[in-house]
């Protein structure tokens, strides 16, 4: 039994990860065939991407999907842990299987992720959910196949979580969530340690695939006719610090786009190792698409400086026009959170400030969630609930209608959108475009999902638009 230590989970140091190609144990291959799984995942696109590979593991293992978790023999659930929603939606449904297990004593439950790495939840696993037969971590995913065959065939409770990050693993099964779109992992971990944020517990220090494996998966995704890739990771803008010394994401990108491939995205991105080199190689080639996630988190500098994040209100905002003025036509989006330990009115009306000047065309916006062991989690919160939840209100109301004047911009041009899916509505389509705008479209053709074709904007909403098919 290996259980979380967050002392262990935040020492960084100066080592080596070597890379080590992944080989699944043949004993147990195709050894569970006639099973069923439902994995449920929650989070963020790590998570989803993450949940690509676990789904692979369980075919290797035997093991068939299916959509009801009630009619399955194994429930896993990839949990997060970055708000408390997350967290309670993974215990809730825990909940749950416990009642659904007390009927058939057989099923399989475990749990996976973030939530995994946490302490807390480990120990409460331990004491109030006793049922559930086994728990890993991020760092040893990869362990999957051996942890559920020895909890299967021992009968008892396996806890196997890695408070420390090993080998980069590469070559993992995967199973991809559609033939059109796909991630690829470029970085793992971060090193930031923003005092509200529980990522570098649970997910380790910042450490970089080598770029021979990411472009050799890139060129085999275009081999099978992906349109739409997807650069991941914690602080997917310090790929490369940690294992070149003058290779960083702008190369990786500007590699990237010189193959054949429609789209290329990247995310999630912090402002603090956002180069030059980047936004310049971002504005110089169409097939990056121009939309970035830019997270702010507050327009405050004092909270700003409590969150550890390391940037001022003026440099933000230097770097977001930056980006403005050198990628045409390009949408940014971004965090926020209210009510983080001692902001104040006026900390606030700097975030609205902020808001007001930068004209986001999304935002993610939030009421603090204190995370136990993070710093923030031990600072002195004075504000009533109620208050924080007022703020959030008026945020949005700003927010918002900045979404709605972005896209009536956009009434009249021609965009080119990615077919995701058919509306209920007759010769109704829906996908995104470059700048990942969501558009309804009426056309009098037929396309498959995951062709790109070219829409004039008839009309606009605040969180879409419609159009309709031109030449």
């Amino acid at each position: 039994m290996r259980l979380p230590d967050y002392k262990e989970a935040r020492t960084r140091d100066k080592r080596e990860y070597k890379r080590v190609e992944f080989s699944f144990e043949e004993s147990i291959k195709g050894k569970y065939k006639g099973k069923t799984f439902f994995l449920k995942t929650y989070g963020c696109q790590m998570n989803e991407h993450d949940s690509e590979n676990i789904e692979a593991l369980l075919v290797e293992l035997g093991f068939s999907k299916v959509d009801d978790y009630e009619k399955a023999d194994l429930v896993l659930l990839n949990t997060c842990s970055i708000r408390e929603n997350a967290h309670n939606k993974a215990f809730g449904m825990l909940g749950r299987l416990k009642h659904l297990k007390s009927e058939r004593s057989d099923l399989l439950v475990g749990l996976c992720g973030c939530m995994a790495q946490e302490a807390s939840v480990v120990d409460e696993i331990l004491k109030k959910y006793k049922f559930v037969n086994f728990v890993f971590g991020t760092h040893n995913m990869y362990q999957l196949p051996e942890i559920i065959d020895k909890a299967i065939v021992e009968n008892k409770q396996q806890i196997e979580v890695y408070s420390r990050e090993g080998d980069l693993i590469e070559g993992l099964p995967v199973v991809r969530a559609n033939n059109y779109k796909a991630y690829v992992n470029i970085i793992y971990g971060c090193n930031k340690f923003c005092t509200y944020c529980i990522v570098p517990y649970t997910r380790g220090s910042e450490r970089s695939r080598a770029k021979e494996d990411i472009l050799k998966e890139v060129d085999q995704l275009i081999s099978e006719g992906y349109k739409e890739i997807t650069l991941l990771g914690q602080n997917v803008n310090a790929y490369g610090k940690d294992l070149y010394e003058d290779y960083t994401l702008g190369n990786l990108l500007e590699e990237i786009a010189m193959k054949d491939i429609p789209r290329v995205r990247f995310m999630t991105s912090h402002p603090w190792d956002f180069t030059d080199s980047m936004i310049e190689v971002i504005g110089k080639y169409k097939n990056i698409m121009p939309s970035v996630h830019l997270p702010v988190q507050s327009g405050s500098s004092r909270i700003l400086k409590l969150m550890g994040r390391r940037y001022t209100k003026e440099s933000y905002l230097e770097l977001f026009n930056k980006i403005k003025e050198t990628v045409p036509g390009v949408s940014i989006s971004t965090d926020i959170i209210v009510g983080f330990p001692g902001e104040t009115e006026e900390d606030f009306l700097e975030t609205l400030d902020l808001a007001e000047q930068c004209k986001y065309d999304n935002a993610f916006t939030f009421v603090f969630s204190a995370r136990e062991g993070t710093p923030a989690a031990r600072l002195k919160d004075d504000t009533p609930q109620e208050e924080k939840e007022m703020r959030l209100q008026r945020l949005n109301e700003v927010v918002n209608k900045y979404f709605l004047e972005n896209n009536k911009k956009l009434e009249g041009k021609v965009l080119p959108v990615l077919l995701e899916g058919t509306s209920e509505k007759k010769d109704m389509y829906f996908g995104y475009s470059d700048t990942n705008k969501l558009i309804n479209f009426v056309t009098n053709k037929e396309h498959k999902i995951g062709e790109i074709v070219n829409v004039k904007i008839t009309s606009s909403k605040t969180w879409s638009l419609d159009g309709e098919e031109v030449e």
